[in-house]
């Protein structure tokens, strides 16, 4: 179910983007339920995760949705119903719909692989994911390699993610009650990815910071494309670097071979 929790209106209101912007954007991003070891790379191998929250947001409007399971309770549940994770579809499909582009930073190889599982709705959510605009996936069919979401916020010179906080730590946060802190953490994480998606697209270019400081910047003459026109960009000859993940690794779960 998606909620306006009391405390939402503590979250802060963003700016928003008007000059150059064309598109309508939807930021999506979940959490998942259950911990995995930091060390270990391979979520797959703990799966099911479950979704313990997710929030969206639209263009143009000043909060994010926040969602997750437990409607009528006085503190959310564990995790995500299956039904209440397929009602997170519905609405990202009612909102293509309506005009807008869902937009996710490595929502094609973990968001929306997750919600397919957690939903059932295997279908529609490749549906969504091929048509959506992944900003790392497009970044790594250009360069050859990945770029964290922090380091392409400072890059555009926006607040970063939650240094206090991680996708690792959440599920522990989560089952500990600090629900606060974790719906706080996937709003904030929502915002930037919108932000992103509009400042970027209004400049054409992508910029971010490397691991060693330097400043880096990716052209983007035609905006932001949705995965199925990012992965038929030539591939680029540098995918040796950060992170060893080939197109493969984000599209295999849709069928196609990247």
């Amino acid at each position: 179910m998606k909620h306006r929790p009391s405390f939402q209106s503590e979250l802060p209101k963003r700016v928003r983007v008007k000059k150059g912007v064309d598109r309508k954007y939807l930021a999506f991003d979940m959490e998942t339920a259950k911990a995995q070891p930091a060390t270990d790379c391979n979520w797959k191998s703990y799966r099911p995760l479950g979704i313990s929250c997710a929030a969206t947001f639209l263009s143009g409007a000043h909060v994010p949705l926040l969602w997750y399971g437990g409607a009528n309770r006085k503190r959310p549940t564990k995790r995500m119903h299956r039904q209440e994770a397929q009602g997170l579809v519905n609405y990202l499909e009612k909102q293509v719909k309506c005009g807008y582009t869902i937009v996710t930073w490595n929502g094609l190889s973990f968001d929306f692989d997750v919600l397919a599982e957690e939903s059932g709705m295997i279908e529609k959510c490749r549906t969504l994911a091929i048509n959506h605009v992944d900003m790392m996936f497009h970044a790594l069919c250009r360069l050859g390699h990945g770029i964290s979401l922090d380091s392409a916020a400072k890059g555009m010179d926006l607040l970063g993610k939650n240094e206090d906080m991680t996708g690792i730590l959440a599920p522990q946060l989560w089952t500990e009650g600090r629900h606060k802190e974790v719906l706080e953490y996937v709003a904030h994480d929502a915002e930037v990815t919108l932000e992103l998606a509009e400042i970027c697209g209004a400049h054409g270019l992508l910029r971010w910071v490397t691991r060693s400081g330097r400043r880096r910047k990716l052209q983007l003459p035609n905006g932001w494309l949705p995965v199925r026109l990012a992965e038929k960009q030539p591939k680029n000859g540098t995918s040796w670097m950060w992170p060893h993940w080939s197109r493969t690794r984000f599209t295999a779960w849709l069928g196609r071979s990247g």
